[in-house]
């Protein structure tokens, strides 16, 4: 089979997820205090110590404008570490994948669950940094419960291209060049701390093709009570980035697993 072949799935990702689900049930608690931990550092030190000498942005506080931030910063967190470190870990270090794939399961299937168990886990720090939101009362909308299915497409997106990365790694130290490179730069110019209107105008270009941007598009308008603008536009390319970093990443999987 050509490693560029359409991927052929099937229900058979399930059980791994299942797998992955029960391995984290032993040690759920601290992890989703470590995922929630710094998003909301970040958000009540900086929304309550800048806000108070920043003037409304939008229309809303700033602490309510870097919630929505927040979130999607959250879920692409916890999604990347997840498909970079514990993916790696499983891949290279456990061997658990060659256990796998000695029973009746395809590369694809685990490769899919991979997908699915990172974004699960970006879902449940979306939910959890969003219920912080509504206990510090910065949206009441009932919009903002869309924020929950963003959060789960959001952790696609970035669990699929942190797997393109996996795929490459030689050892855990080659991940700090993705976050250094990739995830701190997208975070700086997606407007998560800042609208992305106070960049260059050659920024804001760049930023337009960041899958990021598109989340922050989505989620602060709807932690605010609106609608977004471009929803059709912000999911198809958030769609697009998880289709493509998937049939991407399991293509060099494919070459990186059959020498």
């Amino acid at each position: 089979m050509s490693i560029f072949s359409f991927p052929k799935l099937s229900l058979r990702f399930f059980p791994i997820w299942q797998r992955n689900y029960l391995v984290w049930q032993k040690m759920a608690g601290p992890s989703i205090l470590g995922h929630l931990a710094d998003p909301v550092i970040y958000m009540l030190g900086l929304g309550y110590g800048l806000g108070g000498m920043l003037p409304e942005i939008g229309g809303m506080s700033y602490i309510a404008f870097l919630s929505a931030g927040t979130v999607c910063y959250s879920t692409m967190n916890s999604a990347s570490f997840e498909a970079l470190y514990s993916g790696f870990a499983r891949m290279q270090e456990q061997r658990t994948w060659e256990a796998i794939l000695n029973t009746p399961v395809t590369l694809d299937d685990v490769v899919l669950s991979e997908v699915a168990w990172s974004a699960s886990k970006s879902l449940l720090s979306g939910i959890a940094v969003l219920m912080v939101i509504w206990m510090l009362g910065l949206s009441h909308s009932l919009l903002s419960l869309w924020v929950i299915p963003l959060s789960l497409l959001v952790g696609l997106c970035f669990a699929a291209l942190g797997l393109i990365v996996t795929a490459l790694a030689p050892g855990y130290e080659f991940f700090m060049y993705y976050f250094t490179l990739v995830i701190t730069p997208m975070t700086l110019l997606c407007g998560v701390f800042f609208p992305i209107e106070q960049l260059p105008p050659m920024l804001q270009n760049a930023s337009a093709f960041l899958p990021l941007t598109h989340a922050v598009n989505l989620a602060r308008p709807l932690l605010n009570g609106a609608v977004p603008k471009h929803i059709a536009a912000d999911i198809a390319v958030l769609l697009a980035y998880a289709l493509a970093g998937f049939y991407v990443s399991l293509a060099i999987f494919r070459k990186r697993l059959a020498q």
